[in-house]
């Protein structure tokens, strides 16, 4: 897996969490929706490594949230 792409596709979502590519698509549409009501522009089928990893394990910039 390639770790150096800012965005993760739903393809790589699915494979690194052991699920269907329905279901990734659908955590993306939804953190998507979720960033565009915060005034950010989203890609379709696609998330921030970094939003992704913050939304699953409360990691922001390499730390642990609190």
């Amino acid at each position: 897996m390639e770790y150096n792409n800012i965005f993760i596709t739903a393809e790589e979502l699915a494979k690194e969490l052991h699920i269907s590519k329905g279901k990734a698509y659908k955590m993306i549409q939804a953190w998507n929706e979720k960033l565009k009501k915060m005034g950010y522009i989203t890609i379709r089928g696609r998330i921030s490594r970094q939003y992704y990893l913050e939304q699953l394990y409360g990691m922001v910039e390499g730390k642990e949230k609190k």
